[in-house]
Order: C-alpha cells, then sequence, then structure tokens
C-alpha cells in the first residue's frame, strides 16, 4: 500500500497491481480498495488495476470537515492522483459512488477517461436504497467479532444475495469492519453521514446530462438483479438513451455485484476490447 498527498494535506491510500491498460478502481461509498479484492483476482494481473480510497475510508486520512466528503471534493482527489501517477487518460471501474464520481470527471476533465464501467449505479439512484444506506451509515456495529457481524449481514442482505456462503458472508464483515479490543468498529468516518443527511434534505440532482457526457467513451453498466439503488426502470432509460450501452445483469446480487461473476467480468472484457479498438496502444 502506498500513500498520495492531496492539495489540502491529507494521505490517501492506494495500491496497484498488474501492468498494461490502467484501470482505476473507485470504492462506494463506505468502502475502499478491498471492494475490488475479487475483481483482482480474477484478472489475475492482466491489467494495471490502480485502487484508490477515498479520503475518510479505510487507511486514508479522515478529513477534518466531514463536508469534505462531497463528490465534488473526490473528483479533484482523483485528478490530482492522476497527475501524480503521470496517467493522462485511464479507465475507471466505478462501484455505487465511484461511478457517481466517473460520470462527474466525464463532465469536468473528459479528455481523462478512455472508458467506464459503472458497478450498480446511474443518474437516478432508488429511494429504497437510499433509505437502506441511511439506516447503516455511520452506526457503530453491535457485533462483538466478525464471525456474529457475519451473520448478522446474511440476516439483513441474504435475501439479495440468495446462496452467498458463509465463508464469503465472513469476508465481507473483515472487509467492511476493523476489530478492536472494545469489539468491532466501523473502518471509515461515521461522519460521513452529515454530507449525505444533508444531500438527502436537498431536491434530487438531475444526473442524466452527467451520464450523457460519457457519450465519448465506451460505458458499461453491471446492475445485480436484486438492486435497490439502481433499478431496473432506471437502467431501462440509460441503455435507451445509449444503445452500445454494455449491459450485464448478475443474478442472485444486489447492491453491489462483487465484480467477479461471469456476468461482470464478460461486459468489463467488452468494455476493454471496445477502448483497445479505439486506442491500440492504450494496452501497451
Amino acid at each position: 500500500m502506498s500513500r498520495f498527498t492531496t492539495s489540502d494535506g491529507l494521505a490517501l491510500a492506494w495500491e496497484e497491481e498488474g501492468e498494461g491498460l490502467p484501470i482505476l478502481c473507485l470504492p462506494g461509498l463506505t468502502r475502499n480498495a478491498r471492494d475490488f479484492d475479487d475483481l483482482g483476482a480474477a484478472l489475475g494481473r492482466r491489467h494495471r488495476l490502480i485502487r484508490l480510497t477515498m479520503r475518510g475510508r479505510g487507511a486514508s486520512d479522515r478529513d477534518p470537515d466531514p463536508m469534505n466528503y462531497s463528490v465534488p471534493v473526490e473528483v479533484r482527489d482523483v485528478l490530482e492522483f492522476l497527475g501524480f501517477l503521470g496517467l493522462e487518460r485511464v479507465v475507471i471501474v466505478g462501484t455505487s459512488r465511484g461511478g457517481l464520481i466517473a460520470m462527474v470527471l466525464a463532465a469536468a476533465a473528459p479528455d481523462r477517461l478512455m472508458g467506464v464501467l459503472l458497478n450498480d449505479v446511474g443518474p437516478e439512484l432508488g429511494s429504497e436504497g437510499l433509505e437502506r444506506i441511511r439506516g447503516y451509515l455511520g452506526v457503530a456495529p453491535r457485533a462483538r467479532s466478525h464471525e456474529e457481524a457475519a451473520r448478522a449481514l446474511e440476516a439483513t442482505l441474504g435475501a439479495d444475495f440468495p446462496g452467498l456462503p458463509p465463508e464469503k458472508w465472513l469476508e465481507c464483515a473483515r472487509r467492511w469492519f476493523d476489530e478492536t479490543e472494545d469489539g468491532l468498529a466501523l473502518n471509515y468516518d461515521p461522519r460521513l453521514r452529515e454530507p449525505f443527511e444533508a444531500g438527502l434534505a436537498e431536491p434530487a440532482p438531475d444526473m442524466w446530462p452527467l451520464f450523457d457526457a460519457l457519450g465519448h467513451v465506451p460505458v458499461a453498466v453491471v446492475r445485480g438483479e436484486n438492486s435497490n439503488l439502481l433499478t431496473r426502470d432506471t437502467l431501462v432509460r440509460m441503455r435507451e438513451r445509449r444503445p452500445d450501452l454494455i449491459v450485464a445483469e448478475v443474478p442472485n446480487r444486489g447492491h453491489v455485484p462483487f465484480l467477479d461473476e461471469p456476468e461482470a467480468l464478460a461486459a468489463l472484457d467488452e468494455l476493454i476490447s471496445r477502448v483497445e479498438a479505439a486506442e491500440p496502444a492504450a494496452g501497451a
């Protein structure tokens, strides 16, 4: 794991593996680089997979001002990070919040993108999904151990992820919670809840122009069959708006797919093929 310092002095954790086409992985709202462990294992170093943990999450610094946990600030962090790496253009795999960042990047800095995969996110966010996030965001876990947390996760999310084996729930618990002497703790800043609540108090912004801003690059979207954040209706409208959209629906998954599922990997492979066809040197 390495560290990158932003223009306002926060150190962000990042890591990379593999060589070739640069794929920047941006995780979900409360997540970190571990969001992409399954994808990294499935790709087997076939591409240059770069994972950035955003401010306030995982091993990245907490921000003294929680209102900086916002998409615009995180977009600035990503642009500074690309400059730090000396990368002019990348493919972005954005999970949930990471996908929102990718769409804003398409509008603010379109020349930095070669292609985008949106993992279970789109220009409209389902109200049921937002309420579920609201229910757990910033709330300390009651479980005292990862094993206890795994059972609680299965009880809460098992209907959206039917058939997921107990060892996978345990792996999720270990990714999402830190073990301390006093039990489990969130591995992100609980003050993430403050800007989230502030956003819910405002009228929902029209994000369709941000989706349209992706029109100059190949785009794939992966949806969990049981997702309540990216609804099927929104996915249909995305496809109508973008007929060449690469679409994969992953069975037995809610919000969010792990990205190692055959459907998700096929969508990413197709995205990469289109990127490389448009830019033959992209994988060099």
